[in-house]
């Protein structure tokens, strides 16, 4: 018989509380589950509370587990009051806090927060009528970017970028938004368009300083191949992990005071514009980024329950990544990216998802396990993303691809370009000196 006392220390099982207003996060709390933890999930929006049955265990009441759990996690902006009162308490948080939400809810704040810290930002006026903009664009004819400030910008094909360099497409879209978004849309926020790259970095938190490696990445918003279409908020992304660069040191890495001050525990990132002249941040995601984590999941070799205990209490845990890239496919039914529940009644509601081979690569959305199958939940279309690696970025597309077509959804669709402008992207920004 063997001696007991020979075999190595049982790995500590972590208590981890999700707490979720839309359901975004359930992909995660799986992550955990398989890892050996305990994950317990709240979801609040009575339209996603089938999300992720089947696959975890759910609750109705959150705030009676506080104490129960090592580790509260928050998946979206709109907790960040909550979050800071439960670490004064001493309780390990990751994601939100008061400054943080307002970073990304409120953008003539996060712009101006941007500059007081030392970083390059583009011309912006800020709106709250429509008719105020309207005398401002025929004053200063030229191409912006109409960005929706408040809860209004979670209707991301509200986010227009003017095409006439006179600005006369943006009059055009200014009286349709007033006449269909003049109750709505409050706040608002003209941009001076600037072409180039469109490039993202974030990293992980403590607390006090961001871990590093960072990750660099390129998100795809539009609907179709080509930058086609209206914008989802995102069909899919490619990405890296590096130690450090310019783009990083330039941007995010200017904000470290301010979060440190904000005692914030979480991802965040910076969306910029590149070109020749400089590097130009449009916007904070102050919060995980989806289907950003789904994907990141694909390029970390660290075990996720280990590093975000250590990350809640303020430690540096290392984290250990694939050399290389990663792409991910988001893959969505009706009525994905519109609100339609009748539509998703119809053409989607408990379809089910049939695998040809294994699910190596698949990171939940809206999905449930009914009876051993997964059955699609909610009522938003975004059904799965589908993860690929490769030393190469074509390789990691070969492999997420591939990956893809082994998937049978009723009426499923997806970008078949993520990735694809990687050899034009890094290129320019190689010569620039901004990649590495």
């Amino acid at each position: 018989m063997q001696d007991s006392s020979s075999e190595g220390p049982t790995k500590p099982v972590r208590k981890f509380l999700f707490v979720s207003d839309e359901a975004l996060i359930g992909d995660l709390a799986w992550q955990m589950k398989k890892e050996g933890h305990e994950a317990k999930y709240f979801i609040k929006q009575r339209t996603e509370k089938d999300v992720a049955d089947g696959f975890l265990e759910k609750v109705d009441d959150w705030q009676s587990l506080v104490d129960w759990a090592d580790v509260i996690i928050f998946d979206d902006l709109g907790f960040g009051t909550t979050a800071d009162r439960l670490r004064k308490q001493g309780k390990s948080v990751i994601g939100g806090s008061e400054y943080t939400d307002r970073l990304e809810d409120d953008r003539n704040f996060g712009q101006d927060e941007m500059k007081s810290a030392g970083i390059t930002i583009l011309p912006h006026w800020d709106f709250n009528e429509f008719d105020d903009a309207i005398k401002f664009l025929k004053e200063n004819p030229g191409r912006y970017v109409i960005k929706p400030s408040g809860k209004a910008q979670n209707e991301k094909e509200l986010c227009y970028v003017g095409q006439d360099e006179d600005g006369k497409d943006l009059l055009e879209m200014m009286d349709l938004y007033k006449t269909s978004w003049g109750k709505k849309m409050k706040e608002f926020q003209l941009q001076k368009y600037a072409s180039g790259v469109e490039v993202a970095v974030g990293a992980f938190f403590n607390g006090t300083d961001f871990i590093i490696p960072i990750n660099v990445n390129f998100e795809h918003k539009r609907m179709f191949p080509g930058d086609i279409g209206p914008n989802t908020g995102e069909m899919g992304t490619s990405m890296f992990w590096i130690a450090r660069n310019k783009i990083f040191e330039d941007t995010l890495l200017k904000m470290k005071d301010k979060l440190a001050a904000a005692k914030y525990v979480g991802y965040m990132d910076i969306n910029c514009i590149a070109n020749v002249r400089g590097i130009y941040p449009l916007e904070f995601t102050a919060r995980f980024g989806y289907p950003t984590i789904n994907i990141q999941m694909e390029g970390v070799i660290s075990e996720w329950g280990e590093f975000f205990f250590a990350l809640g209490r303020g430690e540096r845990p290392e984290l250990k990544i694939k050399k290389g890239f990663q792409v991910g496919v988001v893959v969505a039914v009706p009525p994905f990216p519109f609100v339609d529940p009748q539509a998703f009644k119809k053409y989607s509601e408990d379809a089910t998802i049939i695998f040809k081979k294994t699910t190596d690569g698949i990171h939940l959305g809206d999905i449930k396990m009914v009876e051993g199958k997964w059955r699609l939940a909610g009522q938003s279309g975004y059904a799965l993303i589908v993860t690929g690696s490769g030393s190469t970025m074509a390789d990691a597309r070969k492999m997420a691809y591939n990956r893809v077509a082994n998937i049978q959804i009723p009426n499923m669709f997806y970008r078949t370009d993520i990735g694809e402008k990687w050899t034009e992207d890094s290129d320019r920004l190689q010569t620039w000196g901004y990649l590495y």
